[in-house]
């Protein structure tokens, strides 16, 4: 599977433990989604086509209105970057 750069640094940190906290419309679609790493900083990379092709492609999932995290198949589609161990 062909996965971008963004959307590589987006899966990684995601499997680091990140988040996407999404905003919706009030007819509940997705206006604008917003990337937290575990330490609470905010990725800029992640931008709503990158977050509209990982939930298409189901690389990420969000369970019971929770904030999309990184999914079964998406652990399987990363691949490990250096800056990444520890």
């Amino acid at each position: 599977m062909n996965i971008s750069r963004k959307e590589q640094r987006t899966l990684n940190v995601l499997a680091l433990g990140g988040r996407i906290e999404v905003e919706r419309s009030p007819g509940g679609k997705v206006v604008d989604v917003m990337c937290v790493t575990r330490d609470g900083a905010i990725l800029s990379d992640c931008a709503l086509e990158t977050f509209q092709r990982l939930r298409r492609r189901r690389l990420i999932e969000s369970r019971g209105g929770a904030p999309y995290r990184i999914s079964y198949r998406g652990r399987l589609s990363v691949r490990a970057q250096l800056d990444n161990q520890g």
